[in-house]
């Protein structure tokens, strides 16, 4: 008996292990019949990785970095201000306005483009700056707040090499590792001064606003005028002198146009928000029509808790009131008129004396 129970149990032992056995082979056999293509196309390799979190930021043709994946998405949830429709006129008739004043300024043919405008943190457009660059810090006068104008050594030398009578058909010549003399300071602030008058009169068709010249920076630091993680509008222009020119940068924070927000959110000149004239008729002539319960205190008197515990069936409350005092008439919580109390017939009346004074 003992033999034969031994031997059933090698037999399930022996079982088991086939069983175990089997199961091992067919997940081998089906590992194996999977492509190894599709096992290494699921998995990314380190170049792939940096790009969908944004840790390898892309330029685009002009130069400017390009968010890419993740940070991307974040940045753009970040920034979550509206659009401002009447800023794209606002700068469309600047570029106009500049090519005029800078034909006149250089005595060249000048080309100004917009290329984009964009919204950005402030700390985010200082990092995107490409050095050196000459930071020029204007002021808003009307909205006491300030702006930022950056302009390239690419546009810098361009503009000095033609004010100071340098050759056309020649590139302006570049020179790394000096800063900038005190001639081409006041040459790149003389032209400051002039889009500054320009910017004034783009925005005098919806309010009259004085952009004066405060300062001129080449540390970013220095020209710090607002907290790294506030909101700016960026408008990326393009200036063009035949074979030389250069790209600046107008950043203006969203706090210097919150005085004229409401303004810029106009989709065009003179915009109404929603108000129409006859529906603002009608409601006046209905509100003439309009059935209102009013009520007439006698008078008020403050009784304390005490008292009124002592109230009972019967009791009395004594106003203190004469015939000669008047009434007050109010329309819900609001003192409408004041009167005098008295009889027509067979009806309870009050006679208007005037308004009542509103408490509060």
């Amino acid at each position: 008996m003992a033999e034969e129970q031994t031997s059933a149990t090698n037999n399930n032992a022996d079982n088991k292990g086939q069983d175990w056995t089997d199961r091992i082979e067919a997940r081998e056999n089906n590992t194996s019949s999977t492509p190894s293509g599709d096992a290494d196309s699921k998995i990314l390799n380190q170049e792939e990785i940096d790009t969908l979190f944004g840790y390898t930021p892309e330029q685009d043709e002009d130069g400017y970095t390009l968010k890419t994946g993740v940070q991307a998405i974040l940045n753009s949830s970040m920034v979550s201000y509206e659009r401002l429709p009447m800023l794209d006129i606002v700068f469309d008739r600047l570029i106009r306005m500049m090519a005029t004043s800078l034909r006149n300024f250089t005595q060249d043919n000048v080309e100004v483009s917009l290329d984009s405008i964009e919204s950005m943190r402030f700390g985010e457009y200082i990092d995107s700056l490409t050095l050196p660059t000459l930071l020029g810090v204007f002021k808003a006068e009307e909205w006491d707040n300030y702006g930022l104008m950056s302009v390239d050594s690419s546009l810098v030398y361009s503009m000095v090499d033609v004010l100071l009578g340098g050759r056309r058909g020649t590139a302006a010549m570049r020179i790394e590792g000096r800063p900038y003399t005190t001639i081409e300071l006041n040459l790149v602030k003389d032209m400051i001064e002039l889009i500054l008058s320009d910017l004034s009169t783009a925005f005098d068709p919806i309010t009259s606003v004085t952009f004066s010249y405060d300062r001129l920076e080449t540390n970013p630091r220095f020209a710090t005028i607002s907290r790294l993680s506030n909101a700016v509008i960026v408008a990326r222009l393009r200036v063009d002198m035949e074979d030389r020119g250069g790209k600046m940068d107008l950043m203006i924070p969203y706090a210097t146009l919150e005085p004229i927000r409401d303004l810029l959110l106009q989709m065009f000149m003179g915009e109404r928000y929603g108000r129409d004239a006859i529906w603002e008729n009608h409601l006046i002539e209905q509100l003439w029509e309009t059935d209102v319960e009013l009520q007439a205190i006698l008078k008020e008197k403050i009784v304390t808790l005490g008292e009124i515990a002592k109230w009972d069936k019967g009791s009395f409350l004594p106003l203190d009131m004469y015939p000669h005092d008047d009434v007050t008439i109010i329309c819900g919580d609001v003192p409408l008129f004041t009167g005098s109390m008295g009889r027509k017939e067979d009806n309870v009346v009050i006679k208007i004396k005037g308004k009542a004074e509103k408490n509060g």
